[in-house]
């Protein structure tokens, strides 16, 4: 329990900052966040942090106070809370560094080893909607591919290409299990320019929850993109849902005041910024 009285640890100004119950137990909250903030920054991913009692009798306060704050750690994949074992670091999340768009496409800016499996491989019809986003006729045979990407063994996302079939003919699944658009290059003699990409919270149904291990409903990071090749054609468009617990995003920003004439200027203040991808 929580102690009272003279047990109780003396308020920092911070917590009389806000006289009302809510305040304080507001500021509380946040005091045990930075505490197990610092906590998980000691430790490495896998690392066990202190028991929920230790924590309790550290920081003075109750466990519905703990459980309050470490949930939130929980959900937004910083502690992984194991039943009948405790509370361990998270796996380190995957950044995807955005880029200006002069640079060009490469694999995401990461730690790990990217791998991908491939669940579907068929050639269908392209239909309206997807025919307009690579701008070719409804009845135009495109090649859909669903693919699960995996960093370090444990997946990541899940993606849905869709490839007008006449740009590769006889793809198989082992050209999909790496990168692709190194085999467009490679194999192919299509070399990729620019992609238009789109960025956008979204929450997981449950098939694509149980082929990502995560519970249904879980936050993710929807992608949407269309790339083109050095022409302007468009080579794929793309659908993908990347876990929201171990993935985010971070940008490059060049401000006014900093190298005016370099590219990378210009283009953010242009707002010319877009995800390396592969």
């Amino acid at each position: 329990m929580e102690p009272s009285g003279g047990d109780r640890p003396r308020p920092s100004a911070g917590d009389t900052a806000r006289p009302d119950a809510g305040g304080r137990t507001e500021l509380k909250r946040e005091r045990v966040r930075e505490h197990l903030l610092t906590v998980i920054d000691a430790r490495h991913p896998g690392d066990a942090i202190p028991s929920e009692r230790t924590l309790c009798a550290t920081l003075g306060v109750s466990r519905p106070t703990l459980r309050a704050a470490v949930d939130e750690l929980v959900a937004t994949g910083l502690l992984v809370r194991e039943h009948g074992r405790g509370m361990f670091v998270a796996p380190d999340k995957i950044t995807q560094e955005l880029v200006a768009e002069h640079h060009a496409a490469a694999a995401p800016h990461s730690r790990g080893s990217w791998t991908s499996t491939v669940l579907e491989l068929r050639t269908v019809r392209a239909g309206a909607r997807i025919g307009r986003k690579l701008t070719i006729s409804p009845a135009a045979e495109l090649v859909r591919v669903t693919r699960l990407r995996y960093v370090d063994g444990a997946p990541i996302a899940l993606e849905h290409l869709h490839v007008p079939a006449d740009l590769v003919p006889g793809l198989t699944v082992s050209d999909m299990e790496g990168g692709f658009y190194a085999h467009l290059r490679e194999k192919r003699g299509i070399r990729t320019a620019q992609a238009v990409q789109s960025i956008e919270p979204t929450v997981l149904s449950e098939e694509e929850a149980v082929l990502l291990t995560v519970p249904v409903l879980s936050p993710a990071l929807l992608f949407d993109r269309i790339t083109s090749d050095t022409v302007g054609r468009p080579v794929e468009y793309v659908r993908s849902l990347y876990r929201g617990d171990r993935y985010r995003i971070v940008s490059r920003l060049a401000l006014r005041d900093g190298a005016t004439d370099h590219p990378a200027a210009d283009a953010a203040r242009a707002g010319a910024w877009w995800g390396t991808v592969e």
